[in-house]
């Protein structure tokens, strides 16, 4: 549990935030009951000490009597404490003194854009439409198959779409990345660290094996088993830790019901490649800024037009202290799609995970994580084919990507 101060900002963050989900007086009430017990219980148990060691006369009955007024002051301390900390994981981050104040995604601020809007002289078709005519995705296979939200790729479509990952990689690891491949299967508690869990438990799938009565969740992103990888650790970020990992991520999409149901953007499993670093708070300004200028020259290096937005108070995530979202420029569209999120979440994730490193004077202190996207593979890739197509039908291949692609530089 972090400390009372920590929480007590927390709360008050929830205004910013417009969130009306937590019962913020139960939660300080909890509190000061926590700090009166804890109180007493030192009284109790510095005078049990006193009688026992100093022979004050007191009998045995006294002392007795006094031993079991302790448990049951312990007991009840321990219930208070269970009681805040499930209410304490559904408590969102303290945000940034930075960040906007807003209520939506309407009042997020426009940093930049980078690359002009791509229009051409006839009417753009949708990704979708692209695919199902180079046969490169197959939405009505997969739907037999798997139901909603889930695709086929083929052919030339497999290549493009291993190229994506192939590229981001690589050049991820040209810039000192550690490269690290995830397990898929987790256990509760490292949702519970990324802040997953509680919050989001609708938008997780679930995976029961009932012969050993264990329960193991599919990873939404590999932001969750990367982050853990030093749960309960003391790390060395006397140089910040910087990971990337390729990953498939599995999400129910609860509250997605109607949106985006057709196509690659809102899927039930995709492929991403996941930044995350470990650091110093005085580092982290400087790492933030690395990971999204790094993600943003990827996307200009594959040709597309995007923008950065901060995102406002009412719009950052639960984990998060700061956001900014790139987002890709969609023809058929008319408008960007966030494509990739890049947040700094202080030591919100660290505490929860127990990873800490050691300070100049040997004091521990958690660390600070930050995480990004750095790129999804099938929202690039949809972005790929709306922008590169051709009146005649045709895609073109973005020129970093040709290396990858065995010569071909076009799908027809």
């Amino acid at each position: 549990m972090i400390s009372f101060k920590e929480i007590e900002k927390m709360l008050e963050s929830l205004q910013l935030r417009n969130d009306n989900s937590l019962d913020s007086e139960k939660i300080r009430d909890l509190i000061q009951k926590k700090k009166k017990n804890i109180f007493l219980l030192n009284q109790m148990q510095c005078q049990l000490n006193k009688d026992s060691s100093h022979g004050s006369g007191k009998d045995r009955k006294v002392l007795k009597a006094l031993s079991n007024d302790i448990k049951l002051k312990k007991n009840d301390l321990s219930e208070i404490e269970k009681e805040l900390e499930k209410l304490f994981f559904n408590i969102p981050n303290v945000l940034k003194s930075d960040v906007p104040h807003g209520q939506s995604s309407l009042e997020n601020i426009k940093i930049c854009v980078v690359g002009q809007k791509t229009y051409f002289n006839f009417i753009p078709k949708t990704h979708e439409e692209i695919g199902n005519l180079l046969d490169i995705l197959d939405f009505k296979k997969s739907s037999e198959i798997s139901g909603p939200r889930f695709v086929f790729f083929k052919k030339i479509g497999v290549l493009l779409y291993r190229a994506l990952y192939q590229y981001f990689c690589d050049f991820h690891i040209s810039q000192g990345d550690i490269e690290i491949f995830p397990p898929y299967l987790v256990k509760s508690n490292a949702l519970y660290g990324t802040g997953q869990l509680p919050k989001f438990n609708k938008d997780i799938f679930k995976v029961v094996i009932e012969d050993n009565a264990r329960e193991l969740y599919l990873i939404p992103t590999a932001e969750v088993p990367v982050t853990n990888y030093h749960l309960n650790e003391i790390v060395d970020v006397e140089n910040p830790i910087r990971y990337c990992a390729y990953s498939s991520c599995f999400r129910a999409e609860a509250g997605a019901s109607g949106r985006d149901s057709n196509g690659l953007i809102r899927l039930h499993q995709f492929e991403k490649v996941e930044l995350v670093r470990f650091c110093k708070e005085e580092d982290a300004e400087k790492e933030f800024n690395l990971m999204v200028i790094r993600v943003s020259k990827i996307l200009s290096n594959l040709g597309l037009p995007h923008r950065l937005m901060f995102l406002c108070t009412g719009d950052t995530g639960f984990s998060a202290s700061k956001t900014y979202d790139l987002e890709v420029w969609f023809p058929s569209q008319n408008k960007y799609r966030e494509v990739s999120s890049c947040s700094d979440f202080g030591t919100f994730q660290a505490s929860r995970s127990k990873i800490r490193y050691r300070d100049k004077y040997g004091k521990k202190k958690f660390v600070t994580t930050l995480n990004g996207s750095g790129l999804p593979l099938g929202r690039i890739f949809a972005a790929i084919l709306e922008n590169n197509q051709t009146r005649q039908g045709t895609v073109n291949i973005p020129m970093v990507l040709q290396p990858y692609m065995k010569g071909i530089m076009e799908i027809k």
